[in-house]
């Protein structure tokens, strides 16, 4: 009796061998596809850095602008 049930066990076992393969399998494609996403995900961050930063130094560029307006106007008399 028990080397049936030992049987029956390792039966069991076998049979569960190619779903635990298979789902070892999916797991390493979905770390590959998350780590996919967070390459992605960090250079979106990165671009939308890189935008941000462009804002400012074309603000900052304004400022100036408006400044030497402001001067010029000034100089003129025809503050508005």
């Amino acid at each position: 009796m028990t080397d049936n049930v030992e049987n029956l066990i390792l039966e069991h076992l076998r049979g569960l061998r190619p779903g635990q393969d298979r789902l070892e399998s999916e797991m390493r494609e979905v770390a590959a596809r998350l780590t996919s996403l967070e390459a992605s995900t960090a250079a979106g961050r990165r671009d939308s850095a890189h935008n941000y930063e462009e804002v400012i130094r074309q603000q900052s560029s304004i400022d100036q602008i408006r400044a030497r307006i402001d001067r010029i106007e000034k100089r003129l008399e025809i503050v508005g």
